[in-house]
């Protein structure tokens, strides 16, 4: 094992498994269509938005995020949607199941479900009403790592799941958890990102959560991006990663602040409402977020617009 010269950071010894994924690129994320009343999903409203993702080019399909409003889903409207996901891509990219509960059972339940029904991988992220302790989040992703084989992808996402894992923490799973193979970073703070790359060597995937970073995470050594922004801007996701990684920083940081606007738009808008709003826009109906969450307001509306034209007349 190679040994820094950094006396701050000491390096984590990484073992690369024989379910490790070389999964890099952009993520896409769909979001989930519902019926004019809410109470029910449509799954070929769904199709249509997979479909746009992958004419977008992106390189793996992540359901059941936060853009695909999984919390707000039953527990049959959940395997609806990741049954379903897995079907309409048949394969064409690795499809990504998140998870994200409450409760070790419940999680290891999902997980199982995931399997079953033939996906890739899945994001687990400690959803958390308790602050928890490493012990117990360290047995939360060990316990569902030996109820499937399926590699999981670590989400650090605090702002939504309310728990916080320092690269440490992080690291110290992709080597101690036989299937936690890599990283999702969506704290939006680069230096996490830079000290998951030191601590590792380099050696462990991570991924950009956050679309306004994504020229910096990339930068960092990101292996790939998490976002939907695919559903409405089609392949300039793809073409800034692409741009990034065969070093034409020019055309990277042109790509970069032609979507800046946009990317920080439909976060703090809301990813759910702001991607219905702009798939509506473009002609792809798909009803609303389901309450407590609200679709975007008139003026938010004409914004989105407004921004999704410039966009257009720059691909």
């Amino acid at each position: 094992m190679p040994i820094t010269q950094d006396k701050h950071l000491k390096l984590i010894p990484i073992v690369y498994k024989d379910n490790m994924m070389k999964l890099t690129g952009i993520v896409g994320y769909p979001v989930t269509p519902f019926s004019h009343d809410g109470k029910s999903v449509e799954l070929d409203k769904l199709g249509s938005v997979i479909d746009i993702l992958l004419e977008a080019k992106v390189d793996a399909i992540a359901a059941l995020g936060s853009a695909g409003e999984a919390a707000y889903l039953s527990e049959t409207e959940w395997q609806q949607v990741a049954e379903y996901t897995v079907k309409q891509v048949k394969g064409r990219v690795p499809v990504v199941i998140g998870i994200a509960e409450l409760t070790t059972t419940q999680a290891i339940k999902r997980a199982k479900h995931a399997y079953k029904i033939g996906a890739n991988m899945i994001m687990v992220s400690p959803f958390s009403y308790y602050k928890l302790n490493e012990d117990e989040l360290f047995l939360h992703f060990e316990s569902i790592s030996n109820a499937t084989p399926l590699p999981i992808m670590i989400y650090n996402n605090p702002a939504t799941c309310g728990v916080d894992m320092s690269p440490e923490f992080m690291l110290k799973m992709v080597s101690d958890i036989k299937n936690a193979n890599m990283i999702k970073e969506s704290t939006g703070d680069i230096q996490r990102m830079h000290k998951i790359y030191k601590l590792s060597n380099g050696k462990v995937p991570f991924f950009n959560g956050c679309n306004h970073m994504a020229l910096e995470a990339i930068n960092a050594g990101a292996s790939g991006w998490c976002t939907a922004a695919p559903c409405l801007i089609g392949e300039q996701p793809k073409q800034l990663f692409d741009a990034v990684k065969q070093a034409n920083k020019e055309k990277a940081r042109e790509l970069f602040y032609q979507q800046y606007e946009f990317l920080e738009f439909i976060v703090k808008s809301g990813l759910a409402a702001a991607v219905k709003s702009g798939l509506s826009i473009q002609g792809t109906p798909i009803g609303e977020p389901r309450k407590p969450l609200l679709p975007l307001t008139q003026s938010a509306q004409q914004q989105l617009k407004v921004m999704l034209m410039d966009l257009d007349s720059v691909v």
